[in-house]
């Protein structure tokens, strides 16, 4: 029995040694490597305007269905049934307060962006148009891709920041389409 309790000591002893030898040759083999680590790619999403807001197409119609569910219910003459509203320029002093609303919305989307570490991992760019529509108080319903990024992860990204604005208050429009876009730098 006495041998067996100084062998089992010296085991340890050995397997100690062992391993701070080995972990001391890893620390120094790294400390003597010279090379420097190539940097993160810097990451950068923005959003921008569309070109031109008045050349954006106007949104379809919508089903009668959903229009007995809009009108107003205190409205003295009900309304007459007419033709699909025609395709018009929109009237000069509509115009500026839509592109008021869209940076709006785009400034507050910036704040709940973020690019996906596995696309940066991946090098993924490219560009998401959202379509967003909004209640009568300016709350998201819904968030859909009108024209896709090509890469699943950064649409689902734009598509949770826009769900994860909650509520843009001040906003007429039912619709707004915001580009997002994903670049690396």
């Amino acid at each position: 029995m006495l041998h067996n309790t100084r062998q089992m000591p010296l085991r340890l002893i050995i397997a100690f040694t062992l391993s701070l030898v080995l972990h001391i040759s890893l620390l120094v083999a790294d400390a003597l490597n010279f090379s420097s680590p190539t940097p993160a790619p810097v990451l950068q999403a923005s959003l921008r305007l569309p070109p031109d807001l008045a050349r954006l197409p106007e949104p379809p119609p919508l089903p009668e269905s959903l229009l007995k569910n809009t009108i107003d219910p205190e409205a003295s003459e009900p309304q007459p049934q007419s033709a699909p509203p025609t395709a018009s320029k929109p009237s000069p002093t509509r115009r500026p307060a839509a592109k008021r609303e869209i940076q709006t919305a785009q400034r507050k989307l910036s704040e709940h962006i973020f690019y996906p570490p596995e696309a940066i991992a991946r090098g993924l760019e490219g560009e998401v148009r959202l379509i967003i529509t909004l209640a009568p108080d300016g709350r998201v319903e819904d968030v859909h891709v009108g024209a896709s990024s090509g890469h699943p992860i950064l649409d689902n990204a734009a598509i949770k920041a826009a769900y994860a604005v909650g509520r843009l208050p001040g906003t007429t429009s039912r619709e707004l389409i915001l580009p997002v876009i994903f670049r690396l730098q």
